[in-house]
């Protein structure tokens, strides 16, 4: 079976698994996209540090929810670090090109 082109559908926003529903605005700037993202990790931290300290009170009693809330904080972090990691290089290789 051949399909064409105007059936593939487009792959969405990376910034948008932290934000559900959420997709770039027409408008939207790279800078404005960056923000919210890190905006959405900041708050999975936050998350997963309060359902930490809930179970260690008592008052979360299921250790799966408050694993899966630090994993995932955890995950969006590393993926953070990373594109801040190639951020640099990119700007670091831009620097070192002649003019």
């Amino acid at each position: 079976m051949i399909y064409g082109i105007d059936q593939i559908k487009p792959v969405p926003p990376i910034a948008q698994g932290l934000q559900p529903g959420k997709t770039a605005a027409p408008g939207e700037s790279f800078g404005d996209t960056l923000s919210s993202f890190v905006s959405g990790v900041n708050r999975m931290q936050i998350e997963a540090g309060e359902k930490t300290q809930l179970f260690a009170t008592g008052q979360i009693q299921d250790i799966h929810e408050v694993m899966a809330a630090a994993e995932e904080a955890s995950i969006s972090m590393a993926l953070l670090l990373e594109i801040r990691k190639k951020a640099l290089e990119g700007y670091q290789e831009l620097m070192r090109t002649p003019v």
